[in-house]
């Protein structure tokens, strides 16, 4: 059972809290996607249905931070907490940018892939955060006794000096994670010429729904990697799990290792170079053309050791 304390005033904020208790963990609290609404038309999550046991739909939370309110959760919170925060989803009339939205706050535990997507807004977790996470690091939380996350996009797009990031550092356009944390959707939806690289391994979908920049991987990846990549170059300087290049429409791939199997299924555009890997047709390998070369060698790897696949 959940229950609604309802809106109160945070005094020192002035924002409005919309604040939940949860007796046990519900997923998908302040999914922006609503648990990706589109694919499964509502059978799965649907902004309309109430959260157990209160008069609150998932729904009203997301227009809660909308309007700029914050969220406390007195409990611990599911999976795929915060899911695309931050983001105007054309599935749901919005403009497919980023909005200014509130923060939320966790009294417990969260569970995995907390932040997948996430461009926008502030994640206060007083408990511990199970791994992976998602396009997420932490920094010095200005608010005592708790964990604070914000989105990895968010510091790269705009450019967010003076924070004190844990693991991680900014030097111009460039951020340099190492934070030890497995990530899920690193710099998804980044669409600025800034750069992202982070060591060490990652779980799924890095740089899904890119349009610009660069992520550089120094370690394995996980499946979906350049989902629905729109522009820009992912980079991963290892392996990756199976349907790499998935639904890509534009960019670059590059892939020091196998690029797994399933490869550029239903891709659109793109360019995907790696060492190997089971493409879906009608993509197929072909030999690198002098453009290929070049890109290869300027990013420190040896053409001779890679294909093309179109």
């Amino acid at each position: 059972m959940l229950n609604i304390f309802g809106k109160k005033s945070d005094k020192k904020s002035d924002k409005e809290v919309l604040e939940i208790e949860l007796a046990e963990p519900v997923d998908c609290v302040c999914d922006f996607t609503y648990n990706f609404h589109w694919q499964h038309q509502g059978n799965k999550l649907d902004p309309t249905w109430k959260i157990p046991g209160t008069n609150y739909t998932f729904g009203d939370l997301i227009e809660h931070l909308k309007n700029n309110g914050d969220v406390r959760i007195n409990g611990d919170a599911g999976h795929r907490l915060c899911s695309s925060m931050g983001v105007d989803l054309q599935y749901f009339g919005g403009s497919g940018g980023d909005v200014p939205v509130g923060d939320v706050y966790v009294e417990g535990d969260v569970d995995t892939r907390m932040g997948i997507s996430m461009i926008r807004g502030s994640i206060y977790v007083k408990g511990d955060v199970k791994e992976p996470v998602g396009n997420v690091v932490r920094i010095k939380s200005n608010v005592k006794g708790y964990k604070k996350f914000i989105s990895i996009t968010d510091i790269t797009m705009n450019n967010l000096k003076g924070y004190k990031i844990e693991g991680c550092r900014l030097e111009g356009n460039k951020l340099f994670i190492n934070d030890g944390m497995v990530k899920d959707t690193v710099g998804a939806r980044l669409n600025r010429g800034a750069e992202i690289v982070l060591d060490g391994n990652v779980d799924l979908s890095t740089g899904i729904l890119m349009r610009n920049g660069t992520v550089q991987i120094n370690g394995n990846a996980g499946k979906n990697t350049g989902a629905l990549l729109n522009g820009g170059t992912v980079i991963i300087n290892g392996d990756t799990d199976d349907f790499t290049a998935i639904d890509m429409i534009s960019g670059t791939i590059i892939v020091n290792g196998n690029a797994g199997k399933f490869l550029a299924a239903n891709k659109k555009k793109g360019k995907i170079l790696a060492k190997k890997g089971s493409p879906i047709p009608p993509s197929k390998e072909k030999d690198l053309d002098t453009e290929d070369h070049s890109l290869i060698l300027r990013h420190g790897f040896n053409p001779r050791d890679f294909v093309k696949f179109e």
